[in-house]
């Protein structure tokens, strides 16, 4: 019988949250417990739980996949909302029409801009990191060009407004959608045909297509859930910020990838799991929020967040178990002692 307490993974990620929690408020002195505080943290968490799901999935799909259009993609989604949006219906006027619209043509564009990620991916055949770090620049190049290079107000509606500021029985809305949008993709995941043959894709490519599994339409599907999936952080950052830029959220990249191999997510593919990515999201917010709470600067917080990244890539490479193997192929690969040189040959002299 499996002990429910067997997950080391998931123990591991729980452990850090505590670890973090409870140096945070013996640092405020009980400060960080405060309610507004982890209302604050609820309302911020869901940009980046959000953009690092879209990074999980693409992974999962293996072939070295990773979508690093994420931030630019949701960027551009808020961009195009917050421009068109106002001609279909006024703010003031039809503040819920209005918001439907924001929201509709949102999605729209992440649909549109995660389909083009999976087509130039399975159809055109490029590699995932170049073919995402293309579109990265290209959709942060339509953004500049539809701002000019600076911020756009978002029209003042109270509905949309409430998306990303009211709450629900005392949690953030944000928070709520980011819950209910990491269900739905762990039941896809986990219960869904659609789960099941991308994991076969991600483990073992060969095997899927003897499968009857078409790649092409698995890599078009899965980067256009990545593309809804930061349409969906895009319209939470206009709505809580009441602007849109081309360029917010520079670092927001980084911390996606670095929560999404946090939480075990495989880059070679074919395994992750959404509890383990809240949890990781969870703890770097705690950590970011501890660094606000100390002072620390931006720059650290970067430097910190790459260090972090390239040792979660190190232990998913190399385990404790590899280590202790190499020790003692080491030890006993070890040629025996000799003497040293002309120690024979002197002793025979001597006898």
């Amino acid at each position: 019988m499996t002990s429910r307490f067997s997950d080391r993974e998931l123990n591991f990620l729980v452990a850090i949250n505590v670890v973090i929690l409870v140096v945070a408020t013996v640092l405020s002195r009980g400060d960080f417990l405060d309610v507004y505080n982890f209302q604050s943290m609820g309302g911020q968490l869901p940009e980046l739980g959000l953009l690092a799901m879209g990074v999980a999935l693409s992974m999962i799909s293996g072939n070295g996949g990773i979508d690093l259009s994420g931030v630019a993609l949701a960027n551009l989604a808020g961009v195009v909302a917050a421009t068109v949006a106002p001609m279909l219906a006024a703010p003031d006027a039809s503040p819920w029409i209005y918001t439907a619209w924001f929201v509709v043509i949102a999605l729209a564009v992440g649909l549109v801009g995660g389909l083009l990620n999976g087509l130039l991916i399975a159809r055109a055949g490029l590699t995932p990191i170049l073919c995402t770090l293309g579109t990265q620049l290209l959709y942060t190049g339509f953004a500049v060009v539809l701002t000019g290079g600076s911020s756009l107000r978002v029209g003042n509606a109270e509905a949309l407004s409430a998306i990303g500021n009211e709450m629900v029985l005392g949690v953030p809305i944000p928070f709520v959608i980011f819950v209910v949008m990491l269900l739905a993709v762990g039941w896809l995941l986990k219960q869904s045909p659609f789960g099941i043959r991308l994991f076969l894709l991600g483990t073992n490519a060969k095997a899927a297509r003897y499968a009857g599994i078409s790649q092409s339409r698995m890599l078009i599907a899965t980067y256009a859930l990545c593309g809804v999936l930061a349409a969906v952080a895009g319209v939470i950052i206009a709505s809580r910020t009441a602007s849109v830029k081309s360029d917010y959220g520079n670092s927001y990249l980084l911390i996606a990838i670095l929560i999404t191999v946090m939480a075990g997510v495989r880059p070679q593919g074919g395994y992750g799991r959404m509890v383990c990515l809240f949890f990781s999201a969870v703890a770097l917010q705690l950590l970011s929020s501890t660094f606000n709470l100390l002072g620390i600067s931006n720059f650290f917080r970067d430097c910190a967040w790459g260090l972090l990244l390239l040792f979660f890539l190190a232990s998913a490479r190399f385990s404790l178990s590899d280590l202790r193997s190499f020790i003692s192929v080491s030890r006993t690969s070890a040629p025996p002692h000799q003497p040293p040189p002309g120690a024979a040959q002197q002793r025979t002299t001597e006898g």
